[in-house]
């Protein structure tokens, strides 16, 4: 619906890895070693991924970065390709949902979608400790710059649409 209404690009980096893991590259066997575990791909890899499709799209209105940055260093990067190219991050929003709703909302994506990793709860649980040891950080890292904004993901879809775009307008 973001992208919609302000013709952004939506790059994430899930689906640029599972693509990858689909085709057998020897990147996307390298990270299907640590998907499987629930770890992070390293940030050399993501990086280099998504500098390569920020490149792809040179006269882009916006970027909606799904699943990315996951790390400080990634936030650091990504602030190095966009500045270079003139085009620094206006806003870094977080749909922010308490843990158990977040796992029952993975464990339905995994019925639906048949993403094995979404059917594990362990593998998830090991994700929420992931994403506080390294993506958390990220709060604070983009809150120092007056950029970072949280929007209760728990409201309804529309809900969570109409707080984003009183944001972005």
């Amino acid at each position: 619906m973001l992208i919609e209404r302000y013709n952004l690009v939506h790059i994430s980096t899930g689906d640029i890895l599972r693509a990858e893991r689909q085709a057998g590259t020897p990147l996307g066997q390298e990270a299907d070693a640590f998907i499987k575990k629930g770890e992070l791909v390293p940030d050399s890899v993501v990086i280099g991924m998504v500098a390569n499709k920020i490149h792809e799209i040179p006269n882009a209105n916006g970027f909606i970065f799904d699943g990315f940055p996951r790390t400080v260093a990634q936030g650091i990067a990504l602030d190095e390709i966009l500045n270079k190219d003139g085009n620094p991050i206006y806003k870094m929003i977080a749909l922010e949902v308490d843990e158990e709703e977040l796992t029952k909302r993975l464990l339905l994506r995994g019925e639906t979608s048949g993403r094995a990793d979404d059917k594990d709860e362990a593998t998830i649980r090991n994700r929420f400790k992931v994403y506080n040891a390294e993506t958390l950080p990220l709060k604070d890292y983009y809150n120092t710059q007056g950029k970072y904004i949280g929007v209760n993901g728990m409201n309804s879809i529309e809900t969570v649409f109409n707080d984003l775009c009183k944001i972005l307008d």
